[in-house]
């Protein structure tokens, strides 16, 4: 279990800010939704070329990369109308297979119930690793009949639609016949199976209830995740896009700075980011930390994520 104690109070959760991170314009949403692209580019080429050490790596981090967008949308975060939101839950459900639409349901639920016997996709969190595992290939399964069930009429005409894509898009891999359709395919089914354990799990187990989630500190770590272990900030300030929870971080750090010392890590920090990660978590009582220098390439490309 987590160690830490100290929640957030609500003097320094007011004095956090935030509102000024929120709003996206339209083409800041484009350049999200260009996120996934290179990535299932590489995954399709290496899987035509036979090249599995780079398909296999590349369809992780498409999954990865697709998981944020469908996250940003979720939360009406990419600055796009809610149709536009609703498009792209339905052309990420089509690549990922699934209905993200229903996904987007028991998310909301998982944000509104966290804890609580309503908190269906949470409760991962509460199984061993090796128990979250073997309930994976249940969990998109269970998700589906749970928004089926609970959702109402638009959810589950949106959810037709997304299945429908589903079979389009196996159908046409099927009579095309093409290797890397098919490889596609096999990656996606493998993944959702693996989501319960890398979407939930990894971000939540041996949480305390004061915790809710686990954070990330080494800027090198958020760059490679494209900053989907800060979710730690993202549950406590949701209307915050993915990209600039970097920037919300450093903030809650400065406002309670115990807090955010005894935050649970996702991953455990290699010794060689360990005093950035110092000077992140004890904040700095002389300037406020977003106007501290980025002395490094990597803090001022995590800038572009």
């Amino acid at each position: 279990m987590s160690n830490h104690h100290t929640a957030l109070t609500t003097a320094e959760r007011a004095a956090i800010k935030w509102r000024d991170l929120a709003p996206m314009h339209w083409h800041d949403g484009v350049i999200e939704c260009c996120h996934p692209l290179p990535w299932l580019a590489a995954s399709w080429w290496g899987a035509t070329q036979g090249l599995w050490f780079i398909a296999i790596p590349a369809s992780f981090m498409f999954f990865l990369t697709a998981l944020r967008l469908n996250h940003e949308a979720i939360h009406g975060n990419l600055g796009f109308r809610a149709r536009g939101h609703r498009v792209v839950l339905h052309g990420l459900s089509a690549l990922m297979l699934g209905s993200n639409n229903a996904v987007a349901f028991n998310h909301l639920q998982h944000h509104r119930h966290i804890g609580t016997p309503d908190d269906l996709e949470g409760a991962c969190g509460r199984m061993t690793a090796a128990q979250v595992i073997a309930h994976g290939p249940l969990f998109p399964l269970r998700m589906h009949r749970a928004a089926w069930q609970q959702g109402g009429a638009a959810l589950r005409r949106r959810m037709r639609i997304d299945l429908a894509l589903n079979l389009l898009v196996a159908a046409t891999a099927l009579m095309i016949g093409a290797p890397f359709l098919l490889y596609h395919l096999a990656a996606m089914i493998v993944a959702q199976c693996l989501t319960a354990f890398f979407a939930v799990w990894i971000t939540h187990h041996d949480c305390e209830p004061e915790d809710v989630a686990r954070t990330q500190r080494s800027p090198v770590i958020n760059f490679v995740s494209y900053n989907m272990l800060l979710h730690l900030e993202h549950h406590l300030f949701p209307g915050v896009p993915v990209r600039r929870l970097g920037i919300l971080a450093r903030r809650i750090a400065a406002a309670a700075p115990e807090f955010a010392r005894g935050n649970a890590l996702v991953v455990p920090e290699p010794r060689l980011f360990r005093p950035a990660s110092a000077r992140l978590a004890h904040g700095n009582q002389h300037r406020p930390l977003e106007k501290q220098r980025n002395r490094s390439w990597l803090r001022l490309s995590m800038r572009c994520i």
